[in-house]
């Protein structure tokens, strides 16, 4: 971006990259999860994490192209720890064995970055016959996140570091129905609307972050959960919308972030030392930000919660 990007409290900005936030930080010992690592910030996330010496996992839908991005990092630097495995967000099944796999591998788990999403597509069911961008950017993480819990447990209870969740959420959360969450109308096509189901699935990933750190701080777990916004950034989750696509490549470079930059917030809050011991925040360039008044609605947080917990359990 072109324009003046002022400083925050953390001593970062808008402008600011996944590398310049990460600068000096030794993640070696640490082992991450990336979903949605084979393209965008989810691949520069993986790029910049492995960078600093934590051995990446990514969780990838598409297992060619994550390959190649895995190629890629290791063609820079030989000494990256990265593995693929294949995930898809929109099927509860792959999940689950994806989950299996994993906790059946004996890696440990520090950090687990919710990453992947669509972005506004047609009204579309997932292969759990519910609406898209619920399943694959909400209940497909949630389900992740339970399954992969007792994991993060051990593995900060042995190794004494804090274990970090991030949900990578979006502005577009303040978009939403206004209702906040169509409980009682997930699937309903006649009033579906793609940017207010974009922006209702981005309010759960905080509500979800913030109901998750209530619960880790009652149990008291040392691990923390936070969610964030990345910024406005041009890459393929537009695929859906031709003229905005059109748009953002045409101006894009001067008004939003490259994949550089919008890594530069989700690596800021799973790796940073200043983030050390805090749980339930909203975070976007790289600092403390205020989401929405529907966003810190505990009660509507904890409703949230029970209604994933029933749509996530095993039919």
């Amino acid at each position: 971006m072109w324009f003046f990007a002022k400083k925050g409290p953390s001593g970062f900005s808008s402008s600011s990259t996944a590398e310049e936030v990460t600068e000096g930080i030794d993640g070696t010992g640490l082992t991450a999860i990336v979903t949605g690592a084979s393209s965008g910030i989810g691949a520069e996330t993986t790029r910049v994490l492995a960078l600093r010496g934590v051995h990446v996992v990514m969780a990838v839908r598409n297992m060619d192209a994550g390959t190649k991005v895995k190629e890629a990092i290791l063609e820079k630097n030989r000494t990256s720890k990265v593995e693929v495995m294949e995930l898809d967000l929109s099927s509860m099944a792959s999940v689950r064995k994806f989950a299996t796999e994993y906790n059946s591998s004996c890696l440990p788990l520090n950090i687990l970055i919710n990453n992947a999403g669509v972005m506004a597509p047609p009204f579309m069911l997932s292969q759990d016959n519910i609406e898209l961008q619920f399943a694959t950017n909400h209940l497909g993480h949630f389900l992740l996140t339970s399954l992969l819990l007792e994991n993060m447990k051990n593995t900060a209870r042995e190794s004494l570091k804090e274990g970090r969740i991030v949900n990578v959420s979006s502005m577009g959360h303040k978009f939403t129905y206004p209702e906040g969450i169509r409980f009682d109308k997930i699937n309903d096509k006649p009033s579906y609307k793609s940017w207010s189901a974009y922006g209702q699935s981005k309010l759960s990933n905080i509500l979800h972050a913030n109901e998750l750190a209530r619960c880790l701080k009652e149990e008291g777990v040392e691990i923390t959960a936070n969610s964030l916004h990345p910024g406005a950034i041009a890459t393929n989750l537009m695929r859906h919308h031709s003229i905005m696509n059109g748009l953002s490549n045409l101006i894009g470079k001067f008004v939003l972030k490259d994949a550089a930059q919008g890594a530069a917030t989700t690596c800021y809050v799973a790796l940073h030392p200043q983030v050390k011991g805090i749980s339930g925040e909203y975070f976007s360039d790289s600092n403390v930000a205020k989401p929405s008044s529907q966003a810190k609605d505990a009660d509507l947080a904890k409703k949230l919660w029970d209604f994933s917990m029933g749509m996530t359990q095993p039919k």
